[in-house]
């Protein structure tokens, strides 16, 4: 009787995705490299919050719209009144009602306070990233469809962050080629192509990569009809689709995506963009992975992916944290 020796690890990604400028989930993110032997960490997009919420001070008493509520609490209680609001995936700002007032009637001066929140978030993250990660640990970071590109060169810019949006990246056994861009959505993001359009430009990104090597895809958007990609259907004023008295489940995913790794096989496909379709399915022989996000109940969900020395991949486990 013949027994196959166990293939040595030679590489572990951690890869968790859509954060939405939840703070508790990216200290958990960056925890994860000792709690799991990490070598790289991978945050794959939409690592901004979704929106701003002005907190108007008056009289010691702080009020902020907070699920669609006015809550008013005392000064003293601020730390927790923005922790709840960004536990939401927004962020705060202490203003008063002239501010809210230009906010309200411009919003191109919403969209760059907006922006400017986004920025010192990912700033200071990327400060906690090189004071609490060990030297060994690779900490990379790609955008997603909800991350403004104002965010770009920021990434760029952080010295202890890697951000190969839209590139090849060397990581030992195996290569990683990223994209966070997506299929159009809804909300009309600044990162959506049409389905030929982002053929072209995942194919651009793959050609890239050196021949024969070992290739693990981070693409934002999941394979269209994987199990990846299940969401709510929405109809034109985004209310969910009811039939037969059940709201629609559809598949959301990118085509585009499916054929590429159909034609390129990478060894693993790392994705995320659907919250709710947290999954692992084989397309050909490439293991397609979707964690989920959870980060509004302050939960990061997360995939330890290991790799042999050659580049192939040896299996995966969902994590929850």
């Amino acid at each position: 009787m013949f027994f196959r020796r166990p293939r040595k690890r030679a590489l572990r990604i951690y890869f968790a995705t859509d954060i939405h400028g939840s703070d508790r989930c990216f200290r958990k993110f960056l925890a994860a490299a000792e709690s799991y032997d990490a070598d790289a960490l991978v945050l794959g997009g939409d690592i901004a919050g979704k929106g701003l919420v002005p907190i108007h001070s008056q009289n010691g008493t702080l009020s902020a719209r907070v699920r669609g509520e006015l809550v008013s609490v005392p000064r003293d209680e601020e730390d927790r009144l923005r922790a709840e609001i960004n536990r939401l995936g927004f962020y705060s700002i202490l203003t008063d009602q002239k501010e809210v007032e230009r906010m309200e009637s411009e919003p191109s001066y919403l969209v760059h306070a907006f922006e400017r929140a986004i920025i010192e978030q990912i700033e200071g993250w990327c400060n906690l990233a090189e004071e609490r990660l060990a030297p060994k640990v690779r900490c990379i970071i790609t955008p997603g469809n909800d991350d403004p590109k104002a965010i770009d060169p920021v990434l760029k810019a952080a010295p202890r962050i890697e951000s190969p949006e839209a590139e090849i990246c060397d990581l030992g056994p195996v290569v990683m080629a990223s994209c966070g861009d997506v299929t159009p959505t809804p909300w009309n993001t600044e990162r959506e192509y049409p389905e030929e359009e982002l053929a072209h430009r995942l194919e651009a990104i793959l050609d890239g990569a050196p021949a024969g090597s070992k290739v693990v895809v981070n693409f934002h958007c999941p394979p269209y009809g994987s199990g990846l990609d299940f969401a709510a259907e929405l109809d034109p004023q985004l209310r969910p689709v009811i039939r037969g008295g059940r709201p629609s489940i559809i598949p959301v995913g990118s085509k585009a995506v499916r054929d590429v790794i159909k034609r390129y096989q990478p060894v693993t496909g790392l994705h995320g963009h659907i919250h709710e379709s947290k999954g692992a399915q084989k397309i050909g022989s490439t293991m397609c992975l979707n964690p989920g996000s959870d980060y509004a109940a302050d939960v990061l969900r997360g995939a330890i992916v290991d790799f042999a020395e050659d580049g192939s991949y040896i299996d995966f486990l969902f994590t929850t944290g």
